[in-house]
């Protein structure tokens, strides 16, 4: 991933007019921030399926869940990438957690506030509150530890499973009433629901991990 105002810094040694030998810097953005760009360009995409049944309401919903399939797997690729051709750079560390975040808000949001999913909407709001104010503090957090630390604070390992279980706990809903209710005649929402908790609980302890980690830079008695 590229440096901040996404310049990557490039240096040739056999150029005998660069004075100095001094690096030259390039504005071409790399691969693995142009899939995390292209993660948050996705994002009103499969918010606007969720939201207005184009086709129908449940196949919509599939293509909706085909769009958020493929959103979560450019985390996994963008992240493989820029370790594997040691590309990892401020930029990366800090937009591709906050790329996450949208890609989890905006699906749940949607879920929210689509009539097809009006049967678990009092659940879905109070789920989405707490995701949404939960990564609004981290975020938050992040933003301070890194200007008191001069340093970007990465995202850890049980953040990327909260992250999972946001993105399992999505498309669970999105596609429970058609795939699983409809062929194994469970209770509507059965799964929805223990994603749903599983989530949050991920959710709320990965923000404590947080804030228990980088509490002294926002310590209010100092």
């Amino acid at each position: 991933m590229n440096s901040e105002n996404n310049e990557v810094t490039e240096y040739n040694g056999n150029n005998n007019d660069n004075k100095n030998n001094k690096p030259t810097k390039s504005n071409k953005i790399n691969l693995p921030n142009k899939l995390t760009i292209f993660r948050v360009i996705l994002v009103p995409v499969y918010m606007f399926f969720i939201l207005i049944p184009v086709f129908s309401e449940s196949w919509s919903n599939i293509f909706a869940a085909a769009l958020f399939l493929i959103t979560a797997l450019t985390d996994l690729l963008d992240g493989f990438l820029a370790r594997k051709l040691n590309l990892v750079t401020d930029f990366g560390k800090f937009m591709d957690p906050l790329a996450d975040k949208f890609m989890v808000v905006g699906a749940l949001m949607a879920i929210t506030a689509s009539s097809c999913f009006e049967d678990i909407r009092f659940i879905a709001v109070w789920v989405t509150s707490i995701i949404f104010f939960r990564e609004l503090a981290v975020t938050s957090l992040r933003l301070v530890a890194k200007s008191s630390a001069e340093n970007v604070i990465a995202a850890n390992f049980i953040a990327k499973l909260k992250t999972l279980s946001q993105c399992v706990c999505i498309m669970t809903i999105l596609l429970e009433d058609m795939v699983i209710t409809e062929n194994v005649k469970t209770p509507p929402y059965l799964f929805s629901y223990i994603t749903m908790a599983v989530m949050v609980i991920l959710t709320l302890f990965s923000g404590f991990v947080y804030f228990k980690t980088y509490w002294n830079y926002i310590d209010p008695a100092k």
